[in-house]
Order: C-alpha cells, then sequence, then structure tokens
C-alpha cells in the first residue's frame, strides 16, 4: 500500500514538473516539449484596404449613440484630415515617446529603464507598427446627443503647444500639451505630465464651449492593441494577455481576445469607478481617472471591440457635465504605462495590482510574493531572498516535517524486516499483505507518513515558479558570480547538478521500497528532473536546492537519533 501510495505521489509530483517545464518553454520563446498547443499562436494578416484599414487605424467604433454598455468600442468612424502630421518626441528618465498630433495620440514608448532579453534594445511598450505590433493610447471627445454632429476625437489634426521635449537634470515635471481646432462647438486640450521617476503619466483634458449653445459630451479613454499572444500549452497555464477592466462592485475582469471575438465578452456595467488596462507578461498600460473628485467621481461605461486584422480595443467612456457656452470642463486622467510592480500597483489604484497574473495560485503566490518583498527590503538580493523564504517555510513547517522524517527514518529501520517477509511470503499476496499491515502496526509506523513533505512542497513550489515567472523585479535581478538572471536558467548548469547531488542524497536517506522496480525509480527520478531544472528559471532552483539542504540536515538528524543512518 505504502508503495503505490508513494509512486502516485511521484507520478502527481513529475507531472507537475512536466507542465511547469513546458511553460517555461513557452515564456522563453519556444514550443512546448510535451504537451503542444491546442492552437497556434494568434498571427496578424496582412493590412487590408478599404473599411478595413480604417479599423486597424482605430476608427471604425460605432457612434456616439451606440447603446451604454454595449460591447463596443468608443470612436465615431471619421476620416483624418489631410493637415500635415507632426511626430512629437519626448524624452524623460523612464521614457522616450512619440505622440502624434493626430488626435495627440501616444503611438510610441520605449522603457529605458528594461533592456529586451537581448539587452542590446530597450522595451519598447507602445508601436505604431504593422497589425503585428501596433499597440496605442488614445483619447478624444463623443457626442452624448445622437445629432450627427462631431466632436474632437483621435483622428482630429491638434497642435503641438510650445515648449520642451526633453526633461533636463534636476528638473521632475515635463508638460507637452496639444490643442484642437474648433469641432462641433468645442475645442480639445490635452496636456500630458510626466514626472521624473514614475510611469504614471498624468494626462490632463481641458474641454472648452467655443459656441453659443451647451454641449453633452463624453470623454473617451482607449488602448488599441495587437492580439498577439504567446502559444500555450493544452492546459492554458500561461500568463494573462489581453484587456482588462475593473470596478469596485464587480472586480476584475479578464476580457480574452478570442471571448471578444466570439462575442461572449460582457464588459463591466456602468459604474462611477474603475479602470481600463492592456496586461501583457511583466508589463502593464492602463487609463485611469484620478487626481481630483470631480474626476474620479465621473460616471464611466466600458467598451471592447474587435476591429479585425487581430487589433482590439477597450475604451473607458466618461460622461461630462453639461458644458455651458464658452465654460472649460476639465478632467485629469493617468495613463500607466511600465512594469507590474505590486506594491507600486496598489498605491495608485484599488485593484490595479490584479493585472501581475498569478493564475490559479494566487492564493498562495500573493502571501509568498509579499514575503518575498519584505525579505527583498532588509537583505538588497533577491537570490539571497529566495534563500530566506525557505529558511522560513522550512521553519514554519518544522515539527510536521520533523513527524514526516521520523515516520521515514521508521520505515527505514523496519525496512529489512519488510523484505524478508516479501520473500517468504512472495507466492502468497493475500497473506503479504496481512503480514505487512501487521508489521506496520506493530512498529506504530505510518505508512503515509513520509508523504507529507512532497505534498507540501508541491503547491509552494508551483506557487513560487508563478511568482518568478511573473514578477519584474526577478527580471534581469543578478544573485552571485555568474547568476545574473534569476528569471532565466543557469547558463552553466551548476545549480541544475547541485540540485541533482542533492536529490540523489536525499532519495539515499528515505527508506528502500520492498519492490526493485520502485527502488529503481527512486534513482532515476532525480536525474530525470536535473534535465527539466535545467530549463528552470535559476531562482526556482536555487529555491529547491536551499530546500532540498535543509531537509537533508533534518532527515540526517532523525535519522541518526533512531539509529537508522546509512542502513
Amino acid at each position: 500500500m505504502n508503495d503505490i501510495r508513494r509512486t502516485i505521489l511521484w507520478v502527481i509530483f513529475g507531472f507537475s514538473l512536466v507542465l511547469l517545464w513546458d511553460q517555461w518553454q513557452v515564456f522563453n520563446g519556444n514550443k512546448p516539449t510535451f504537451l503542444p498547443s491546442t492552437k497556434p499562436a494568434a498571427t496578424a494578416p496582412a493590412p487590408t484596404t478599404g473599411a478595413a484599414a480604417a479599423a486597424a487605424a482605430g476608427s471604425s467604433v460605432p457612434s456616439a449613440s451606440a447603446a451604454p454598455g454595449a460591447s463596443a468600442g468608443a470612436v465615431p468612424t471619421q476620416a483624418a484630415a489631410a493637415a500635415p502630421k507632426e511626430q512629437v518626441t519626448v524624452t524623460t528618465d523612464l521614457f522616450k515617446a512619440t505622440i502624434d498630433s493626430e488626435g495627440g495620440t501616444v503611438n510610441y514608448l520605449e522603457l529605458l529603464k528594461y533592456d529586451e532579453n537581448d539587452r542590446t534594445k530597450h522595451v519598447v511598450l507602445f508601436e505604431n507598427g504593422s497589425p503585428a505590433t501596433r499597440y496605442l493610447a488614445q483619447t478624444g471627445l463623443l457626442n452624448q446627443v445622437d445629432t450627427g454632429e462631431r466632436f474632437p476625437n483621435h483622428l482630429t489634426p491638434m497642435a503641438p503647444k510650445a515648449g520642451p521635449r526633453e526633461m533636463a537634470a534636476g528638473q521632475n515635471t515635463l508638460e507637452v500639451g496639444f490643442e484642437s481646432a474648433p469641432v462641433g462647438g468645442l475645442k480639445y486640450v490635452k496636456t500630458y505630465v510626466f514626472h521624473r521617476g514614475d510611469y504614471a503619466i498624468g494626462v490632463r483634458h481641458e474641454v472648452v464651449n467655443v459656441s453659443d449653445q451647451p454641449r453633452d459630451a463624453q470623454l473617451y479613454m482607449q488602448l488599441l492593441r495587437h492580439g498577439t499572444v504567446a502559444s500555450s500549452t493544452m492546459f492554458g497555464t500561461n500568463t494573462f494577455t489581453g484587456p482588462a477592466a475593473y470596478t469596485n462592485e464587480k472586480k476584475f475582469h479578464k476580457l480574452a481576445f478570442t471571448d471578444i471575438t466570439k462575442g461572449k465578452v460582457e464588459p463591466p456595467p456602468a459604474a462611477n469607478d474603475g479602470w481600463i488596462a492592456m496586461v501583457q507578461h511583466y508589463f502593464v498600460s492602463a487609463w485611469l481617472l484620478r487626481g481630483d473628485p470631480a474626476s474620479e467621481g465621473l460616471k464611466r461605461e466600458f467598451r471592447v471591440k474587435d476591429l479585425g486584422d487581430n487589433l482590439y480595443t477597450i475604451a473607458m467612456v466618461a460622461t461630462l457635465p453639461k458644458i455651458a457656452p464658452g465654460a472649460t470642463q476639465t478632467v485629469n486622467s493617468t495613463l500607466f504605462a511600465g512594469p507590474e510592480e505590486e506594491k507600486k500597483l496598489e498605491a495608485i489604484a484599488p485593484g490595479l495590482d490584479l493585472v501581475k497574473d498569478y493564475g490559479i495560485f494566487a492564493i498562495i503566490s500573493k502571501p509568498l510574493y509579499w514575503l518575498l518583498n519584505q525579505l527583498h527590503g532588509l537583505i538588497g538580493n533577491w537570490g539571497w531572498s529566495i534563500v530566506a523564504l525557505v529558511v522560513l517555510l522550512k521553519a514554519a513547517f518544522y515539527w510536521l516535517n520533523a513527524k514526516a522524517y521520523a515516520s521515514m527514518a521508521k520505515m527505514k529501520a523496519i525496512n529489512p524486516k519488510i523484505m524478508e517477509m516479501r520473500e517468504r511470503l512472495k507466492d502468497k499476496p493475500q497473506e503479504m499483505q496481512q503480514e505487512m499491515m501487521r508489521i506496520y502496526k506493530t512498529e506504530k509506523v505510518n505508512p503515509m507518513g513520509g508523504c507529507f513533505p512532497i505534498l507540501i512542497q508541491i503547491p509552494v513550489f508551483i506557487a513560487l515558479y508563478w511568482v518568478l515567472l511573473s514578477s519584474v523585479e526577478m527580471r534581469h535581478a543578478p544573485w552571485i558570480g555568474w547568476i545574473t538572471d534569476l528569471s532565466a536558467p543557469d547558463p552553466w548548469y551548476i545549480l541544475p547538478i547541485v540540485m541533482t547531488a542533492t536529490s540523489l542524497l536525499q532519495t539515499w536517506l528515505n527508506p528502500t521500497p520492498p519492490d526493485p522496480m520502485q527502488a529503481k525509480l527512486m534513482w532515476i527520478m532525480p536525474l530525470a528532473f536535473s534535465v527539466m531544472f535545467i530549463f528552470f528559471p535559476a531562482g526556482l532552483v536555487l529555491y529547491w536546492i536551499t530546500n532540498n539542504i535543509l531537509s537533508i540536515a533534518q532527515q540526517w538528524v532523525i535519522n541518526k537519533r533512531l539509529g537508522v543512518l546509512g542502513k
């Protein structure tokens, strides 16, 4: 009975590692090894002409009279004016951005503090390339009343205001403004406010009524992104990529690209709070209304749309108070575009930290990250913080593990009796089983007692995998010497070799199964796992090595105390 249960545990553990192996292959840009995807990665067709081309430009959205809450984008179809466009380049300590004078759209955003995996170029978040790479942040105005009259939107020409375009040394704030000519009696002034050391870009919207009649307008903030995502395994265990929305009432909504295309997405209902975002691995962009109570309390709708050509939009449409003739309505918003640093996201807006995707293991991963982050605040090195985390976890489970290791030691002590009995009764399986249970009862040994360490380690192991996979802080984080990136595999394979050695030593300390085939399996499994650990992130292998060493020390002491060391 004990042999069967132990084998089942090893199979579960092995299968978990196979899933992790496949997922790590996916996020290293490779195809899954064992469990191939049931569908290919999304690809973008070549740009088309006519209506489809207009959709790709983000202009296929229904008119302002679209029903509230409809699954649609925000912007009316409108041909762009023939005025020449100007690309305004802005440079700060964190960004190199390009803002198009057509609508004041952010169509290029480079994160200067984050390199790509090859370290030769920076991460680019927004980009106005082909549909396969297009990613834009747009805003504009809608007419609440279905009169056919248009207001300035993201296709309206806007004149850049004079002023500096580069954040100078010692300068903490840089403002870059754009102003439209009156359209439908409204003039739209948009000002981007960049702050030193802050990925939250302030965006001030000023709507000026230059007509002699009051105007009812809506302000939309929209993110347009290509729908290309990394292929997943057949179990879909990759971090989420796609639109997301949040309201205090309905909480966090992940809106998958495929569900949008199939018409299965229901955006959150209209609310007086909330935000929208585009989520991807490590980085996120989000539109939020913040800066003053009037802006934060505006009623808003949430809309999503498949534009075709593998392009999607998510929009937040805020209803403005009636604007009297000659009056100006000011709305303060924030465009966050940067890394998914959990604590900083928490401070920006309620629920924004949820864009960091832990999958189904969030209930374990979030506390693990919190503890790991606290340790990093004290130690200052993510690698040593992982070591300290394992020490604390082993301390927390010390007595449970001690009982398990004591049970394993007793199993090791009675193993000669079991072997002799199996040989003597090998032709009488029923009698053999009865005699085995009698020995367990006489020696007061629980055959399942030694399984607890494995059961405890599996969920923690997988949860920590998600922490390392999802935490941008681990990206390119060094430990010691040759380990310069804890989120990448060990380039010299030293940690996997050490992990294999510690696993074999731990196997030697465990009781040998009476069945010869299972005894061989116990030695083969660590060797088989070591092959997969070669491709696991160094931080995860470091966790496993530390856990093995502490387990070996504890088990060694118990075995020596019970006099079974080396038997």
